[in-house]
Parts: C-alpha cells; sequence; structure tokens
C-alpha cells in the first residue's frame, strides 16, 4: 500500500509501513526500536556489517551510501516508503530523485538532507539568507586561502572540513605555525575527498567565547513545532564527551535559543526531530551547527524525558502528532536534571566490558552498550546515564558510572 501519515501496516506483510535507515550507527539503533514500538518495518543501511542498527532492523544492506548507484539499487530493491538519513555521507542526489519521483519520503527532506551535509551549505543558509548571527567566517579550498582566512577571522580559529562528523579533521589554530597542520588534519578527516588530487574545502571561523553551548533539540511534526529543554554539553575536539538537560538558561536567553532554531528548521522544512547547536554568550544566541536527525548530545534524554528524542523522531517521520515531552529528574517528573557521560575505546579489537557491577549500583545508573561490532581508533563504544536532583549530581553520578565501565579490545 501507500504510506499514508498516521497510517501504520503490520511488519513483514504485504501492507507494511518500511522504514529505511541510511546509516546504522548507535543512534540509529535507538531509533530503529522506537520505530519497531509503532509497527513499522525497518530496514538497515550502512557501509560495514553487524553495525548497532542492523543488530535490531528487521533485514540490512551493506553498501557504500556514497555509491550513488548501490544506493539507487538498494532503494528499488526495497521499495521504501520513508527514508530516514542517520549520518551524512550519503549520495543525497539520489535521495533528490527519488522524492522527486514521489514515491518515498525523504527525512526531513532531500534538501533540508544536502544542505546540512554540507557546513558551507547550512551556514550560508543561517548567516546569509535567514540573517542568523553567527561566528566569523570563511571557505577556503588551498592553503594560501587558509592563511588569509586565518588573517581575516584572526587567531584563535578553528578548522573544519565543510563535510565531515564527530570531530574529524576538526582543529583549533592557536599561533601562525598552526595553520599548516591544521590544513592538512582537515584534508584527511574530511568525510569525502573531493575529485582526485584535488583539495577538501574548508571553513575557518572565528573563535567564540562563549559562557556556554547548548543544543536545542526541535521537532518539526504533524502537529507543528516543539522543543525539549535545553541540552548542555561539552566537546572535546568537536567530538561529544558530556550532556545535561536540562541547561541553566535565562528566560531571555531560552527565548532566543528557540526563536533561532525555530528559524533554521521552518528553512528546512519536514517532519523529524534536528539538533540545533547554539553558543550563548550572556543574553545572546549564535547559531553554530544542525543536524536533521537526533544528536548525540540528546542521548542524555533516554532518561531525563519521558519520550526520548529518538522516540519523537520516530513519531514525527511517521506523521504523528508529538507533545511536548515531560523532563524527568532526579526521582521525580519535573524536578531535577540527569546527565549522560561518553565512555570510549581507543585502539584496535573487538570491545568487551568489565565493572558493570559497580557501574549499576550507582543511583538512578543507566547505561547503554552500543553494539560496536570492532573499534579502529578512538571511538565511541557505551553511554553512562543518570539522573540527579541538580546538574551537578546528575553529571558527578554519570561520570562515576562512566569511571566504573571497564573496556578492552580484544
Amino acid at each position: 500500500m501507500s504510506f499514508e501519515p498516521g497510517t501504520l501496516g503490520t511488519p513483514l506483510s504485504s501492507g507494511a509501513t518500511r522504514v529505511m535507515l541510511l546509516g546504522c550507527g548507535e543512534l540509529g539503533k535507538e531509533v530503529a526500536i522506537e520505530l519497531q514500538r509503532l509497527g513499522a518495518e525497518v530496514i538497515g543501511v550502512d557501509r560495514y556489517e553487524n553495525a548497532p542498527a542492523m543488530q535490531v532492523a528487521h533485514r540490512f544492506h551493506v553498501v557504500s551510501m556514497l555509491d550513488a548507484e548501490a544506493l539507487r539499487k538498494v532503494i528499488e530493491l526495497e521499495q521504501p516508503d520513508v527514508i530516514v538519513p542517520e549520518i551524512e555521507a550519503i549520495a543525497t542526489e539520489v535521495l533528490a530523485e527519488v522524492e522527486a519521483a514521489g514515491n518515498v519520503r525523504v527525512v526531513p527532506t532531500a534538501r533540508a538532507t544536502q544542505l546540512t551535509m554540507d557546513r558551507e551549505g547550512i551556514r550560508r543558509l543561517a548567516a546569509e539568507e535567514l540573517g542568523l548571527p553567527t561566528s566569523p567566517y570563511r571557505f577556503v579550498e588551498s592553503l594560501e586561502e587558509m592563511r588569509a582566512a586565518v588573517e581575516a577571522v584572526g587567531i584563535p580559529c578553528v578548522v573544519k572540513p565543510v563535510m565531515s562528523s564527530s570531530g574529524k579533521g576538526q582543529s583549533t589554530v592557536k599561533t601562525a605555525e598552526d595553520i599548516e597542520k591544521a590544513w592538512d588534519y582537515a584534508q584527511k578527516g574530511a568525510r569525502a575527498a573531493a575529485s582526485e588530487g584535488a583539495a577538501v574545502r574548508c571553513i575557518v571561523e572565528g573563535f567564540v567565547e562563549f559562557d556556554y553551548e547548548i543544543t536545542m533539540l526541535t521537532v518539526r511534526s504533524v502537529s507543528g513545532t516543539v522543543f525539549c529543554p535545553p541540552v548542555g554539553h561539552i566537546q572535546v575536539d568537536g567530538d561529544y564527551r558530556e550532556s545535561w538537560q536540562s541547561a541553566p538558561m535565562s528566560d531571555l536567553a531560552l527565548e532566543r535559543a528557540q526563536d533561532v532554531a525555530r528559524t533554521v528548521t521552518d528553512a528546512l522544512g519536514g517532519w523529524g526531530l534536528f539538533g540545533v547547536e547554539l553558543f550563548v554568550v550572556g543574553e545572546e544566541v549564535l547559531f553554530s551547527e544542525v543536524s536533521p536527525r537526533p544528536h548525540d548530545t540528546g542521548l542524555v534524554t533516554l532518561v531525563s524525558q519521558d519520550v526520548s528524542e529518538f522516540g519523537l523522531h520516530a513519531r514525527a517521520v511517521l506523521g504523528l502528532p508529538v507533545p511536548q515531552p515531560a523532563t524527568i529528574g532526579g526521582d521525580a517528573v519535573g524536578q531535577g536534571a540527569a546527565a549522560s557521560c561518553a565512555v570510549l575505546a581507543e585502539g584496535t579489537g573487538v570491545p568487551e566490558f568489565a565493572g558493570l557491577q559497580d557501574a549499576l549500583a550507582v543511583p538512578t545508573a543507566q547505561v547503554r552498550l552500543f553494539g560496536k561490532p570492532t573499534v579502529d581508533g578512538k571511538r565511541r563504544v557505551a553511554v553512562a546515564l543518570a539522573r540527579g536532583a541538580d546538574v551537578d549530581e546528575a553529571r558527578a553520578r554519570a561520570r562515576e558510572i562512566a569511571a566504573a565501565l571497564q573496556t578492552r579490545l580484544v
């Protein structure tokens, strides 16, 4: 049957509502579980076998999603009703094709996916079309252009490939001697290189002396737009390490954060959850980035809300109404705070975990072991989650849980 928002079939039947996840990491795994709770048939697609979401999907395919022909073939084979991109490394021209054909709904839209996978597209939309406040920036595609850009925006500054994720290729230029090293690192860390022999385009951003940074989880659905309470977070080299909810901020700053989030998500359109990253300086709010999907800092919502960011996303993409989520903190609804702390493994091998008895003995403790089949380098393999009477207590508990978890690679 053709997919009608608000009408769902039965998995593995001729009338199934088929949802294809493009990207099967730990965030995709939680989305897959929530989609299945609502009766969707879930098909996972990723570049490596036994990725976390593949372990819970009805079936999966292993293809490079940057290979347009391979991606096109798997879509033709499965005939999904809805395609949910869960990572950025996708041949987005294929998504535009299938959306234009009218048989598949791309979440939130093919245009939004194309814009947000490229830092240049989303920054130009936010700053130049929508007039949102951002840090100063320049786009460059050579070392010479980068030197000029650093001089223009000033030192210190941050250098990122326009296409990368989880902090890959990102570094801070603190002295003129750092420029060439930052350029080389960005070239190696980009998600997809330009044509052979060509340089990878980068953004040079003026450093913002922000008071704190937040993620504004914003949900667009058939019932309108709702905001989760602000999520405070810490990043190291552009990659999430800790997050907490609700992040303390003034009423004015919160109002401005919601205004920025609404403006950029309205411009992107479609249904789904967006993670809008913002810098806060006093009462001023600056736009940083946006992801049209659940955000890693939003893992805290697994214990901080009655419906997590993953459940909200699943409802929205299936055309269902999304209510304002109720917050949970301490031991009661509407009180206290919650926090998450990433657990990392570094090296090469298959993750194994010990210390779970001590970790889960911490008050309010929860953990999620992602099930990543292998590690090569430094990767998040689990997350520690806790609640507390306030942010400080919740963060301290989450760190204690993470410290108790012992990871090794075998």
